[in-house]
């Protein structure tokens, strides 16, 4: 016998006799942490609350976009071209070189090859200095594209125009030399070929995933190939977010002149230069910063 219309069996079939669920309020989709004001103070990635489990969708999407940043920062050519051009719109002779990597990949794999010029450019530096006439000169300015070309294209001019003012009067400076696929080291090849006192390498630094940008400075006393990195000096951390064009100049000049009283660079000379900084900031003497006496070239 059908008795699926009986109402006394559907009644007890059914859960009806359940309680009714109660009306709660929607529990928000992201969990915030307790220290999240401390992100106002840092680009670091702290209190990203989370969804479930894991980190929210918008913080997982600003990761992965900082880290494609970072990506292309390190594979992106160095447009040479265009550097060169900018260099000599705000005054600077300009000469240009490669290292002995040929290509990107072999620069990223062969880090040994980056610290050394290509044999060709190592004979027209050589070259160069024969035809120059005068003194050798004082400092040597290398630009390399290092990890992060968009750090040399943003960075080197404006940084270069902040320093010029501070140089002392008797400085001469070499042409500056823009290396492709360069290191840190390959600086010394040039400062020795171009007789200079002093090197100083402009390098595109191995990128965070907040800094794709960041330019770091070397300064070496004597540049010879076989210098180690305890006999540089390191200004790290140059571009807008960081330390400004006129600070990371002020510490270079400072630097340059402490290596000439000294006679060392590196792990011998400590970088004291911010007690000074400070006293400019609050007491500039008209038109210059402390220490400074010239601006030739």
């Amino acid at each position: 016998m059908d008795d699926s219309n009986d109402p006394a069996r559907n009644a007890a079939a059914t859960p009806a006799a359940l309680p009714a669920a109660t009306d709660t309020a929607t529990p928000p989709a992201v969990t915030a942490m307790p220290w999240q004001g401390w992100r106002q103070a840092t680009p670091a990635r702290i209190a990203l609350g989370r969804a479930g489990v894991a980190i929210p969708t918008d913080e997982a999407l600003r990761f992965g976009w900082a880290h494609a940043m970072a990506r292309d920062a390190i594979h992106a050519p160095l447009d040479a071209e265009a550097l060169a051009d900018a260099l000599r719109g705000a005054g600077h002779a300009v000469l240009q070189a490669r290292s002995r990597a040929d290509d990107r990949a072999t620069y990223l794999r062969r880090p040994d090859l980056g610290r050394q010029l290509h044999p060709e450019d190592a004979l027209a530096l050589q070259a160069h200095t024969a035809q120059s006439a005068g003194p050798k000169p004082t400092l040597c300015v290398v630009v390399g594209d290092g990890l992060s070309s968009l750090a040399v294209q943003r960075h080197a001019v404006p940084l270069l125009q902040a320093l010029a003012p501070l140089l002392p009067a008797d400085a001469t400076v070499a042409p500056v030399v823009v290396v492709r696929q360069a290191r840190v080291a390959v600086a010394d090849e040039v400062g020795e070929l171009l007789g200079a006192s002093l090197s100083a390498m402009l390098i595109g630094e191995r990128p965070g995933l907040s800094s794709p940008d960041s330019l770091g400075i070397y300064l070496t006393l004597a540049p010879r190939r076989g210098r180690s990195d305890a006999e540089r000096n390191c200004i790290s951390n140059v571009r807008a977010e960081g330390l400004s064009y006129a600070s990371a100049a002020f510490k270079l000049a400072w630097l340059m002149r402490q290596a000439r009283r000294l006679g060392a660079t590196g792990v011998a000379l400590k970088d004291d230069s911010d007690a000074e900084w400070a006293l400019a900031q609050a007491q500039p003497p008209a038109g210059r910063l402390p220490g400074g006496s010239g601006g030739s070239r």
